[in-house]
């Protein structure tokens, strides 16, 4: 695997994806800068190298070419701030200005494109607009694990036009030791925690992970597929009713594989999807009719707690329950407090998916497991045993 620390910089300009889609409130103030912070000791290598940088990253979904919320602009003074250095910021990414700019980078300067997804080429993976890209450094690092999914112009295609300097940045190659430890070099026992709202998105990552490990804990809006596919009552609930029949193959392949599935005793339910309404705990396969599954109850935390904190392997994907509700985090604040003495334990603990790193940031515990992960469907991907498009540039020849 090559990356930036067998490769000497000075002189050269490096062309840096990177993923700086960050979120932004209604005066384009950064609301998490953890994707910007995540990059910085990719460029500053490079900078210390006697190299220059041209930084490149998408920034939202934008439709119709430029719109003002979707503009990195909005990202230069705290990248600057960061850096303890002047950014400079071209309001294209190809063209004239951008080729400009970039021809004039001496050793230190750091220059940022525009906004990649101004162009629908990017997510075509259109060729030539790779070239054009590639046109403007003398090496490729690609530092976007979180985009590492996507066959995208910026993330993949580039690569084609670097035969040898071409390299995965510190955060990227992190990214593939740190999951490489919960799908290869596995401690027992290995705990998996999955939640979120729906089985559909998680099914062959549950499969895959039913080869790996020796327990898996289902929360979220997905448990409750599962408890009615075993004859529960839900109540209102979310359910995906098509899917009650995989639920079944889910748990029966469990079974085969002496997997242990674990499944909330208990949730906190209410009367309305609404932060202030009427709450109560009941039995998880009791819910009555007119009531809806928000959170994991206090014998679920307590139950999965316990087996957390004796595991060797910890891996996180989604929340227990309606988590941007304030009413309803306890659930996935437990996790976190278990991950966090698992990993006191000399548990390896990887945390993964925006909504679990959301919530371990939201309690500032994400510096006391043992990784977390900025790739929410490039990670599940990877579980999956898929082979993933922007891994496969860089590892080709």
């Amino acid at each position: 695997m090559k990356t930036i620390k067998d490769f000497d910089f000075k002189g050269k300009k490096a062309i840096v994806r990177v993923d700086f889609n960050v979120p932004l409130d209604g005066n384009f103030n950064i609301t998490d800068d953890s994707r910007i912070k995540a990059a910085i000791p990719t460029i500053e290598k490079i900078l210390k190298d006697g190299g220059s940088v041209i930084v490149m990253s998408h920034m939202g979904r934008p439709k119709e070419g430029n719109k003002e919320k979707y503009s990195l602009r909005h990202i230069v003074k705290h990248l600057g701030k960061l850096l303890n250095r002047e950014i400079k910021f071209a309001d294209d990414c190809i063209g004239d200005p951008a080729f400009e700019m970039a021809k004039s980078l001496t050793p230190g300067d750091v220059l940022l494109l525009e906004n990649l997804r101004y162009y629908k080429e990017e997510t075509k993976g259109d060729r030539d607009f790779a070239k054009k890209l590639a046109s403007l450094g003398d090496v490729f690092v690609n530092d976007a694990f979180g985009a590492a999914h996507r066959a995208h112009a910026s993330t993949t295609i580039i690569a084609e036009f670097f035969s040898k300097n071409k390299m995965f940045g510190n955060l990227f190659a992190n990214e593939l030791e740190s999951i490489k430890k919960v799908i290869s070099d596995i401690k027992r026992p290995y705990i998996a925690i999955i939640g979120g709202a729906k089985v559909s998105t998680k099914i062959d990552v549950l499969n895959n992970l039913i080869n790996k490990v020796d327990d898996i804990i289902i929360g979220g809006g997905m448990m409750f597929t599962f408890i009615k596919a075993q004859g529960g009552k839900i109540g209102n609930s979310l359910v995906e009713d098509d899917y009650l029949e995989t639920a079944r193959e889910i748990l029966s392949y469990a079974k085969a594989k002496n997997v242990n599935i674990h499944l909330p005793a208990d949730s906190v339910i209410a009367d309305d999807f609404s932060n202030h309404a009427k709450t109560k705990t009941c039995s998880s396969d009791q819910i009555p009719d007119g009531w809806i599954g928000m959170d994991i109850g206090e014998k679920a935390r307590q139950h999965f707690s316990s087996i957390i904190e004796n595991a060797k392997n910890v891996l996180w994907n989604g929340p227990m329950g309606v988590t941007e509700m304030s009413s309803f985090v306890a659930g996935t604040e437990s996790i976190v407090k278990a991950m966090v003495k698992a990993t006191k334990n000399g548990a390896f603990t990887l945390v993964g998916g925006g909504d679990s790193v959301s919530a371990i940031n939201q309690v500032g515990m994400a510096d006391k497991v043992s990784y977390v992960s900025t790739g929410g469907g490039a990670l599940l991907e990877y579980m999956e045993g898929k082979e993933l498009p922007g891994v496969k540039a860089i590892m080709e020849s």
